[in-house]
């Protein structure tokens, strides 16, 4: 997975502002500064704390010197292998967001420890794996960005441990920002989310172009070669649904005379997949004369747009599904009669991310009830129970196929108090609850919901009241340990004559069995 380069010296907005009097409003964005203990208003624009939206990890301060302020502190968390640890952010359902993560080292594990390489998830769905090595060499911070579609009220994004990682995981920034509904619309976002590889203003040389010149703070980075031509034009472009900014427009890459232009475009070899691709071209309407512009488009090779007019109003070509692998080369190719040299001002090309599985909803509304009850959840207990499969909550085993159910509960000895929520008779495809040898306490919630369940360990904990008759209806329990906790009152008949039922009481002194 590509990732992008971000220059310290052009992270800050404030070189990027107008003196203009009339700004354009900041996108609807959650701007978390992790790691940081306050929240704080940078370039005009609020920076929260993270302390509201994770319940794991360490806040550290970075060892080395950075520019900005966002990455003065990072957010560490263990190294845990096959473990998540997740941001919780509420949104509105059924929009699209732009995710930033923005990581800069600083030698926060130690000056002779390497960074860490590790993986990055929204939701369910394995975005990436970070890398921030030969950035951090150069001493540069990285950052990621991708497209994703609330499903929900909220959503998670996780940093986890992978087979690769030497060192504890950490993030320096979380950026959600709300698009507009035209943006990328041809992505079916159901399915697929995007993950940005390359978006570049062609022909220019300068600091990355951002808010406020991109309503949605999008980074536009500068690519120039030696046939650049930077301009002061006069252009009438509007209409494009990804809403580039104008000023991506003011430069462009073009050839030296009416021949076909080549370059290579994104500047590094690409993994095979399927990508999205859009690019921007613009005509100068001063220098327009009676010339006309005209090319086809191909990209290695491949014919990628026919006799493509390029005039001031300005024209996008995209497509939402391209196989791609290694490096790409861009050919602008003048048609018979162009007689004016072919010309590119932008472009984007994102991967696109197969979204994972998605646990049913009830059974994570339940999940998240039994967790609010425990004082000591597992630290990894966020993000989607099932999803991506190698990073499941601790303790929790889920079922195959297209309906995605909990079928497992095991949190034996796990040091968890608090109490055992009532939530927990929601999750219907139970077979077995063992959540023995810990400090649970209060009453024993109805288990006659739990059809399919089987094994029921409480045994070793603090649980008080009665035993719930309820429990001798459940058709397959085989096995029922309750010794060692503080129940009271009778043990249901039903139970001492539920055939095949390995039942276990001893341990509760006030606990009696009815006489015969």
């Amino acid at each position: 997975m590509s990732h992008l380069r971000l220059f310290l010296l052009l992270l800050s907005v404030s070189s990027l502002l107008s003196s203009s009097i009339s700004q354009p409003s900041p996108p609807s964005a959650i701007l978390i500064d992790c790691g940081a203990s306050e929240s704080s208003v940078i370039d005009g624009r609020k920076w929260q704390s993270d302390e509201d939206f994770v319940t794991s990890g360490t806040p550290k301060t970075v060892p080395d010197k950075a520019l900005d302020q966002i990455l003065f502190t990072v957010r560490s968390f263990p190294l845990e292998t096959r473990r998540k640890f997740c941001y919780v952010v509420s949104v509105s359902r059924g929009w699209k967001y732009m995710i930033r993560t923005t990581y800069f080292y600083g030698g926060v594990n130690g000056k002779g420890t390497p960074p860490p390489v590790f993986d990055q998830i929204v939701d369910g769905t394995f975005w990436g794996v970070v890398n921030t090595t030969a950035d951090y060499a150069d001493g540069l911070a990285s950052y990621y960005e991708g497209v994703f579609m609330a499903q929900g009220k909220s959503m998670s994004f996780c940093v986890a441990s992978n087979s690769y990682t030497t060192s504890d995981p950490f993030i320096s920034a979380l950026e959600l920002v709300r698009l507009d509904g035209t943006l990328y619309n041809s992505t079916d976002f159901a399915t697929v989310g995007m993950s940005l590889v390359a978006r570049h203003a062609f022909g220019y040389s300068g600091p990355i172009i951002r808010f406020p010149d991109d309503e949605f703070d999008r980074f536009w980075e500068p690519y120039s070669l030696n046939s650049t031509v930077p301009n002061n034009r006069k252009l009438e472009v509007s209409g494009f649904w990804n809403l580039p900014p104008s000023r991506i427009f003011n430069t462009d890459l073009r050839a030296t005379q009416v021949q076909p232009l080549e370059f290579t475009w994104p500047p590094m070899p690409l993994t095979k997949a399927t990508y999205y691709i859009a690019l921007y071209f613009a005509h100068d309407s001063d220098s327009l004369g009676d010339g006309s512009r005209v090319f086809d488009v191909s990209v290695n090779g491949i014919t990628y747009y026919k006799e493509l007019s390029v005039t001031p109003a300005g024209a996008v070509i995209f497509a939402s599904r391209w196989p791609l692998e290694g490096l790409t080369t861009l050919t602008l190719s003048p048609r018979s009669g162009s007689n004016l040299a072919p010309l590119i001002n932008g472009g984007e090309m994102f991967e696109l991310v197969p979204l994972g599985g998605k646990t049913l909803v009830r059974d994570v509304t339940a999940l998240n009830a039994i967790k609010r009850s425990f004082k000591n959840a597992p630290a990894d207990w966020n993000g989607d129970p099932c999803f991506p499969k190698n990073y499941t909550w601790s303790g929790v085993t889920c079922s195959e196929g297209p309906r995605i159910r909990i079928v497992t509960l095991n949190l034996t000895n796990m040091g968890i108090s608090g109490s055992l929520a009532p939530a927990v008779t929601k999750l219907t495809a139970l077979s077995s609850i063992w959540l023995g040898k810990n400090s649970l306490s209060g009453s024993l919630p109805d288990f006659s919901s739990l059809k399919l369940l089987e094994s029921l360990h409480l045994e070793d904990n603090r649980f008080s009241g009665n035993i719930p008759p309820s429990l001798g209806g459940v058709p397959h329990l085989r096995e029922l340990f309750l010794q060692n906790n503080n129940l009271t009152g009778q043990i249901p008949s039903n139970l001492l004559q539920k055939p095949g039922l390995n039942l276990r009481t001893s341990g509760n002194p006030f606990l009696t069995q009815q006489p015969r």
